[in-house]
């Protein structure tokens, strides 16, 4: 029998009680209804109930996003205490990392508070949701925190491609064109830009941006694997090898039923241990 491969997830929501504490209720109708969460899921998983979640699907580790999605007060909006992931990560070592939210609205103080979470945190990357602020990548505002993301040498994620409607209250602009990235690693060719969600619906842009450059990478996560386009599985296969990382973004996509997903794609063998671990470790360059 053939021992699995071990993955490492580059995308995946703190969902426990007291993270959940921090979302505004308005957004349940969405998660539950629209992307179809399982109601009891949604409302809260311990670290211990995920990590058995993350075994049974072979999950060594999970990225925790402590996620700014908008400005504090908006209706849908959700700000993730930076202590909250770090608690997390200090709690399992082993088995989760954290990627600092960005809010550009802040100025130099969340440049500087990122650089803290950097530092003194344990967090090994910065995160970024383009459509919550409604500001493209290439904004002037996102600037100061492409530059210390290159002063602290850790990769930035950030969604590219479409939003949805969280809140009735707050319709969002979809801001997360992959083509707005272009400039940004132009501007600063050391910059490690992970693009995640697909790029969907501009998945063959995204695709075109991480060809391009050689620090931009793609996530795979928040959208079922069995309903990926064509020419993204086909990316992953081929040339786009070193370029793609796993991801869910859990509780938007279950461990278990991913994982089943992409087996039954039935990549090349030698191409699943980079996709599914080795790529995320070189990007964020764990041990």
């Amino acid at each position: 029998m053939t021992s699995p491969i071990y993955a490492i997830d580059a995308v995946v929501n703190l969902w426990t009680a007291e993270a959940m504490a921090h979302r505004p209720a308005s957004v349940r109708e969405f998660f539950v209804e629209k992307m179809k969460v399982d109601g009891a899921v949604y409302a809260g998983v311990s670290l211990d109930d995920m990590l058995r979640m993350m075994d049974a699907a072979h999950t060594e580790r999970a990225f925790l996003i402590a996620n700014r999605s908008g400005r504090r007060g908006l209706p849908g909006s959700s700000f993730i205490p930076y202590e909250l992931v770090a608690k997390a990560v200090n709690q399992y070592p082993d088995r989760f990392s954290g990627l600092a939210g960005i809010d550009p609205t802040l100025g130099m103080a969340g440049v500087r508070e990122l650089e803290n979470a950097v530092r003194n945190q344990g967090f090994i990357g910065a995160q970024f949701y383009p459509h919550w602020f409604e500001m493209s990548p290439d904004h002037a505002r996102m600037y100061p925190y492409y530059a210390k993301c290159v002063e602290l040498d850790i990769p930035i994620q950030m969604q590219l491609g479409q939003s949805h409607v969280y809140a009735p209250e707050q319709a969002l602009r979809s801001t997360g064109r992959p083509i707005a990235i272009d400039a940004v690693a132009c501007d600063f060719p050391e910059l490690k830009l992970v693009g995640s969600h697909v790029g969907i619906p501009w998945t063959d842009e995204l695709i075109a941006m991480a060809w391009k450059h050689k620090n931009v990478y793609i996530s795979s996560d928040a959208h079922r694997p069995r309903y990926w386009p064509a020419s993204f599985i086909q990316y992953i296969n081929t040339y786009g090898r070193h370029k793609v990382l796993f991801g869910t973004d859990f509780p938007v996509l279950p461990f278990e039923q991913t994982r089943r997903d992409i087996e039954a794609l039935e990549l090349r063998a030698e191409v699943l241990p980079l996709f599914l671990r080795e790529n995320a470790r070189q990007v964020y360059r764990l041990p």
